[in-house]
């Protein structure tokens, strides 16, 4: 217990044990973050790896100053889970793929009036509610494969026998828009949080938050309807944001970056197409930032997946997994990119967390169907 909280300098915090697969680049990144001005902490989650001059699976705890490009143009995506009505003792994967056919494209009327009810008004990016996107976003029907805590599971009034559905997706458009033009105007150098343009960001940052929540929801409510059938909600986590936070005494800016809160109850921590999810119980820490891993993290840059498998697997044999899954996804380089493969193994992941007592499992999730793409609109 413990022993995978690395402190790797006075501000640096690594969640991981001696044998995660952690890039030197993303540990370089974790170190030139802390180096930005006011902050004060910083995390990085098991499932640590580079992103664009700033990591991925890490929090950030400045004050005095926030900085919107540690968040990213994907301000609010985030994991939702739903119950179905499906049987998962008679779900044919064949079945349920022709039943939910292409939902890349916009959303048609009938659904203008509960787009209206969800999502923030004089946003923009109105036909892409409702669409899953590209990247590692996915939405993904599951079996509850294994309960580890039976009574937990129950209050959820999850049903063993019933598909459940996890959907991972964001702002869309909307988020990226938001992070371009604060960029242009602004560069990398954060912003004062008393300042009038550190006010305007927040609030449209609040209405991307807004709009990914809403994505995710009819999204689901979508695939729930192609699929015949009902469902609700048992949670939905974002986890790309920035909070207002107090941690050991201090008052400043949480940034998460691909890190989910543990601090606002249930999450899940999905692991690559191929492998399971886990639904937890997180254990609030200031050690971690409040925050835990929201996935299994890459281990390979997208530019060089399609090289190291293209020998090995084709697209249609990288649309059946190990688990018996399969993955709707007619990008043939997407679904190179997005290949277990490319992934840290999850159980390593929600171990390290474990083992660092961050977190209680209660259920693993096993993939049935997993929605990427038909090639259309991203």
């Amino acid at each position: 217990m413990g022993n995978c909280i690395q402190a790797l300098s006075e501000s640096v915090t690594l969640i991981a044990s001696d044998d995660t697969w952690i890039e030197g680049n993303a540990i370089q990144q974790l170190h030139t973050t802390a180096r930005l001005a006011g902050m004060r902490r910083v995390a990085g989650m098991p499932d640590l790896h580079p992103g664009r001059g700033y990591p991925v699976g890490a929090a950030f705890f400045s004050t005095g100053r926030l900085y919107p490009a540690l968040i990213g143009g994907d301000i609010g995506c985030g994991m939702s889970l739903w119950t179905t009505g499906i049987d998962a003792r008679k779900a044919a994967t064949a079945k349920l793929e022709k039943r939910l056919g292409d939902i890349d494209g916009p959303l048609d009327d009938s659904w203008q009036s509960l787009v209206a009810e969800l999502a923030p008004a004089d946003v923009g990016h109105r036909q892409a509610l409702g669409t899953i996107g590209g990247g590692n976003h996915f939405a993904e029907l599951q079996r509850i494969d294994t309960v580890y805590d039976p009574q937990a599971v129950d209050a959820l009034e999850l049903d063993l026998d019933r598909l459940v559905l996890l959907v991972h997706s964001g702002s869309r458009g909307l988020g990226r828009a938001i992070l371009e033009e604060h960029v242009q105007r602004h560069g990398h150098d954060g912003l004062a949080e008393d300042s009038a343009d550190c006010q305007a960001y927040l609030a449209r940052h609040d209405a991307a938050l807004r709009y990914a929540r809403a994505n995710r929801q009819l999204v689901a409510r979508r695939m729930l309807d192609r699929l015949g059938t009902d469902g609700g909600q048992v949670l939905d986590v974002h986890h790309n944001l920035v909070t207002r936070a107090e941690v050991q005494g201090e008052h400043g800016w949480l940034h998460r970056k691909g890190a989910t809160p543990s601090d606002g109850g249930l999450v899940v921590i999905p692991g690559s197409r191929g492998d399971f999810s886990y639904l937890v119980a997180p254990v609030p820490s200031a050690a971690s930032l409040y925050s835990l891993a929201h996935g299994a993290g890459r281990k390979w840059m997208r530019s060089e997946c399609k090289d190291r498998l293209f020998k090995r697997y084709s697209p249609a044999q990288l649309a059946k997994t190990r688990l018996g899954s399969h993955v709707v996804c007619e990008d043939k380089q997407l679904i190179y990119e997005e290949a277990p493969e490319a992934y840290k193994p999850v159980d390593s992941i929600i171990a390290s967390l474990e083992q660092a007592g961050l977190l209680t499992v209660l259920a693993k999730l096993r993939p049935v169907l997993t929605y990427k793409t038909r090639g259309g609109c991203c």
